[in-house]
């Protein structure tokens, strides 16, 4: 049986005072002298208080706005995942707020903080950077979060999530160059250490282990930017020679502008895609239709991550019961793959 559930009445019988004044203590009320809040925020720090961040949303003043984290706004991915956000919202009467962390932790909790300020329901972040070690941060979060696409392995067990399968992506990827007959295959990656780059990784492995194909570190072209990225399409662009001069003939690049880079890079280098090398992206931005040619990729429900996201946030707001999601991505065929050039192979070949 579970323990009961330290509440702000517990405190207060603790403490030999009212309700009301644990409450306002407990959110730094000016009302309450900094001697007696101090007191009460250390008695409830021994009795394991955590606050329920549902209750205090619902008893709050409702503001009918919720705050929307993405990395960039100018990402095309989480264009499309916002779209998703938007349209359950609007036929709820909510409005969004949108803030951009770039990837960066601080700018994450400070984009939080403000969302807090101005006193949002609920609040979405986009590729968090949080996770269970980071407690001081999590005190902060006082609303129903939902997390998407979390980049941490130890995710808070306080939020709940809705993620792509990333893993299962990579496959995907992977075993279509291999179908298309394929044996000399790269990947091409950030270096950020984002929980999807090491799961597409740990795909793009795991499919040429299954095929019992060879493995090179020279066929793994990963950018050294540590945890800053500089353009995803730079990336691409700077690290197709690599894998060229490697003799791979067939790349499986993290997200499309990466591949979208690399067919820039392979024009530069008079390399005809998919004649003498296939390309194949990752995420279904609606740019990889257009470019030249059409880019082959791994497809993520946009519309419906951000909307299910969104729903789970709703579902949390009236105490619903939740369960977290993991989505699966889907292989979209298009020019920039096709049967591996025997020339090429055999050149590929030759090399190892």
């Amino acid at each position: 049986m579970s323990k009961r559930r330290i509440s702000i009445e517990d405190i207060a019988r603790r403490a030999g005072v009212s309700h009301s004044t644990v409450s306002r203590a407990l959110r730094d009320n000016s009302l309450i002298s900094p001697k007696v809040r101090e007191e009460i925020k250390q008695i409830a720090k021994e009795m394991n208080y955590v606050p329920n961040a549902i209750a205090q949303s619902l008893q709050n003043q409702r503001t009918n706005t919720i705050g929307v984290v993405v990395t960039s706004i100018a990402d095309p991915f989480y264009a499309e995942v916002v779209e998703g956000i938007e349209k359950v919202a609007k036929s709820t009467g909510l409005s969004v707020l949108l803030s951009a962390s770039h990837r960066d932790f601080e700018q994450e909790i400070a984009a939080i903080d403000t969302f807090h300020r101005r006193r949002v329901d609920g609040i979405l972040v986009a590729d968090s950077r949080i996770n269970k070690h980071h407690t001081k941060q999590l005190e902060q979060i006082a609303v129903p979060t939902v997390f998407i696409n979390s980049q941490t392995e130890d995710q808070p067990d306080i939020f709940h999530s809705v993620e792509i399968n990333d893993r299962l992506g990579a496959k995907l990827a992977v075993e279509h160059l291999i179908s298309l007959g394929h044996t000399s295959i790269g990947y091409l990656g950030v270096g950020d250490r984002s929980r999807s780059n090491q799961q597409r990784l740990e795909g793009y492995r795991m499919a040429l282990t299954e095929a019992g194909l060879p493995q090179s570190n020279y066929w793994v072209a990963i950018s050294d930017e540590d945890n800053v990225r500089i353009s995803d399409v730079a990336t691409g662009q700077q690290l197709l020679s690599k894998l060229v001069i490697a003799g791979v003939t067939g790349i499986f690049c993290y997200n499309d502008m990466i591949a979208i880079g690399a067919l820039l890079g392979c024009q530069e280098l008079g390399i005809s895609v998919p004649q003498d090398l296939s390309i194949v992206g990752f995420d279904g931005i609606a740019l990889s239709r257009y470019v030249t040619p059409p880019l082959t990729t791994i497809c993520q429900p946009m519309l419906e991550i951000g909307s299910s996201a969104m729903q789970m946030l709703l579902d949390l707001l009236e105490e619903k019961s939740v369960e977290n999601r993991v989505l699966s991505p889907f292989l979209v065929k298009r020019g920039s793959s096709a049967a591996v050039n025997r020339g090429r192979r055999q050149e590929a070949e030759g090399r190892r």
